[in-house]
């Protein structure tokens, strides 16, 4: 069960408990569903007893009890805890929520976490005449736009050059009415600094203007540039490669991803490899880099030292928790970067997806003689998942994806 999916279960408890005459309330169009806070428990919290209780003239634990024996019970929920004033505590079924997760972002590719459809609302944002205020400006549009909105973005002042080296555009340039007030200011690029951005070109400029918080002070150094598991871009990037680089392995292996239960089995997914994936298939031991280059290219270390690596002796299930957390949360973090105007909050998360997944990454296709199975192809499900999201993740924020480092 998706997060998605699960909303709407709780929603349909709602209108279940109101058929009934349990609640007399209108049934919210949404209901907002998070990982748990301070003192909660289980994979995921809502809050929507808190929201109904004063239309419904009932206390919050109340609803929340009224509430509970509608989701018990449900397929892919296996308990349901109240803590505090009435938060719903909801323990999923990993392995089918897994599952389900994992098939959604499949089918939904590209627009997993979007907005099915236009929500009406029309957002202006105005900016002042700074690099970096144009550029959150425009990633902050694209957010907007990815949960529904209409978005206009302008500007007081522009230059050329932004567009030409930094991709980003505006819709219009000028003085706005007093009716409009600059409402995108975050803090801004150093004067003296602003070739430096320039000189990191496309991706690396707009990431070292994003990443950081509004309220931080950009670095424009060449950090961002270095192919190095220390430089936050390159492991999103080539956690996004290694992705691609299963997909093309796999098929020269001849099979192909089936969203299954991602359990270690037989010998797959043993040890840890220790080089860059070969994009040339063979055996299917990664022991190339990841872009299959010529003979003497430079190839980046692989990240071997990543808490949770799986290894001999730890069950491949005890290592994807944590990546499908992150995956399933990939729809709360567009919808609140959007909210806040803060694509730093998708910046970090895709840092925090790779992160997890570098590990899994290792594990994907078979080892030595060994022939694909079930586990294989549930394994490489869930990284073509991963690719599909930071291929998502990076596009919002105008950044590409490439499939070779």
């Amino acid at each position: 069960m998706t997060p998605v999916e699960l909303s709407r279960t709780v929603l349909h408890a709602v209108r279940r408990a109101v058929d009934a005459g349990e609640l007399s309330v209108a049934v919210p169009t949404r209901a907002v569903v998070a990982p748990p806070g301070p003192g909660g428990c289980g994979d995921y919290a809502t809050s929507i007893a808190l929201q109904l209780a004063r239309p419904a003239g009932q206390t919050p634990f109340r609803v929340a009890e009224v509430l509970r024996p509608y989701l018990v019970g449900t397929d892919g929920i296996t308990d349901v805890v109240l803590t505090g004033p009435g938060f719903l505590n909801i323990s999923l079924d990993r392995a089918a929520a897994g599952v389900g997760l994992v098939g959604e972002i499949l089918r939904r590719g590209a627009r997993y976490g979007y907005a099915e459809q236009s929500d009406g609302r029309v957002v202006q944002l105005h900016c002042p005449h700074d690099l970096r205020a144009v550029v959150v400006a425009e990633a902050s549009a694209r957010l907007l736009r990815s949960q529904g909105a209409l978005v206009r973005v302008t500007a007081e002042g522009f230059e050329d050059a932004w567009t030409s080296v930094l991709g980003v555009t505006v819709d219009a340039v000028g003085i706005a009415p007093a009716a409009l007030p600059v409402n995108v200011r975050p803090v801004p690029v150093p004067a003296s600094e602003t070739a430096d951005v320039m000189s990191l070109g496309r991706d690396a400029g707009r990431w070292a203007l994003l990443h950081p918080a509004p309220h931080d002070r950009p670095r424009t150094g060449d950090e961002h540039l270095v192919q190095r598991e220390s430089n936050p871009l390159f492991r999103v990037r080539y956690a996004h490669a290694r992705a691609r680089a299963a997909t093309r392995n796999a098929a020269d292996l001849g099979f192909t991803a089936d969203p299954g239960p991602v359990t270690c089995t037989g010998s797959g997914g043993s040890g840890t490899p220790t080089g860059p994936v070969t994009g040339s298939g063979g055996s299917g031991t990664p022991t190339g880099p990841v872009t299959g280059s010529a003979p003497g290219t430079p190839t980046a270390p692989l990240p071997s030292s990543a808490p949770g690596s799986p290894t001999a002796l730890t069950p491949l299930a005890d290592a994807a928790p944590e990546l499908l957390a992150a995956l399933a949360d990939h729809p709360r973090v567009l919808a609140a970067a959007a909210e806040h105007r803060a694509p730093d909050r998708l910046a970090r998360h895709l840092v925090a997806v790779a992160d997890a997944a570098l590990p899994f990454l290792l594990t994907v296709l078979p080892r030595g003689g060994e022939k694909p199975s079930a586990a294989h192809r549930a394994r490489l499900a869930l990284a073509e998942a991963v690719g599909a999201v930071l291929a998502s993740g990076l596009d919002l924020l105008g950044i590409d994806a490439p499939d070779h480092l």
